[in-house]
């Protein structure tokens, strides 16, 4: 894939059928933030979601048998993180 079809991609992902199926990253990454706390007894925020998942997905491609996916993936929880993190800056 060529870089723009991995952004295209996540663009597809971050404002198409996954805001359809899941509800706005924000509120997404805001749930499973809650979960993890949860779970683990440690504050997460919708940022810090967004930062795992993206580790998640260089964790999976560091092991040489990356799939297209999860450029396309790591792209779009780059740009959540990065808007997450530009709405926070405002308040």
């Amino acid at each position: 894939m060529t870089r723009k079809q991995i952004l295209d991609a996540a663009d597809h992902c971050v404002n198409g059928e996954r805001d359809e199926q899941y509800g706005t990253p924000e509120s997404s990454f805001e749930e499973i933030a809650r979960f993890w706390t949860a779970y683990l007894g440690y504050h997460f925020t919708a940022l810090d979601v967004a930062v795992m998942m993206a580790l998640l997905k260089i964790a999976r491609i560091k092991t040489g048998h990356g799939k297209a996916d999860n450029w396309v993936d790591l792209a779009g929880y780059a740009a959540c993180g990065g808007e997450i993190e530009a709405s926070h800056a405002a308040d």
